[in-house]
């Protein structure tokens, strides 16, 4: 791909009736400049986060597993045999458990926002991790494109060759049949 301008490459390879976005022409200068499109995403998302975000997503991580869910039926369990059963008399919080109710409410209340961040910064990594999909398989695509390219022009010389050789062989075969004629015409 030498001495090709992005323009060259997008006319050739990408729909030329629109306007480049700045992903495709950053491929199309990689191709130009052969490096390499591809990174590790996870690396630079990591490296992005803040505390605040990073303690989010632990949350939504803890908040999102089973242990969590074992671990609140074994506290729901343990309250409600306790209040109901060892207390007796001496309950701190008696059925219907509104303590209970009210401790549940506030843990919800703040544990559903902290997910939905964690949620929606997932699904912007998301979009981050698909314009790079688009943006390897871009690459790899106009790559073998040019590979195609180079292939074709290969093919076209061998039959340029193959032309010439066969030019070449056809006055040969010319100069030898004059010959023959020549030595075979009856002499009067």
């Amino acid at each position: 791909m030498q001495n090709k301008t992005i323009a060259d490459l997008a006319d050739r390879w990408l729909d030329e009736d629109r306007d480049l976005t700045d992903l495709e022409q950053t491929v199309l200068r990689s191709a130009i400049d052969k490096r390499a499109v591809s990174r590790n995403a996870n690396e630079a998302y990591e490296k992005g986060l803040t505390f605040g975000e990073r303690v989010a997503d632990e949350i939504a991580r803890v908040g999102g597993s089973w242990t969590f869910i074992f671990a609140a039926f074994a506290f729901l369990l343990l309250w409600t045999i306790g209040n109901s059963l060892l207390l007796g008399r001496d309950q701190f919080d008696p059925y219907p458990y509104i303590l209970l109710n009210l401790v549940l409410s506030m843990l919800a209340a703040l544990q559903a926002p902290v997910i939905m961040m964690s949620q929606n910064r997932q699904a912007a990594r998301d979009r981050l991790d698909a314009a790079h999909d688009y943006q390897v398989n871009l690459k790899a695509e106009i790559e073998i494109l040019a590979l195609h390219d180079k292939l074709d022009e290969l093919r076209r010389q061998e039959i340029l060759q193959i032309r010439d050789q066969l030019t070449e062989l056809a006055s040969h075969l010319q100069r030898i049949e004059k010959r023959a004629v020549a030595g075979s015409r009856p002499e009067y």
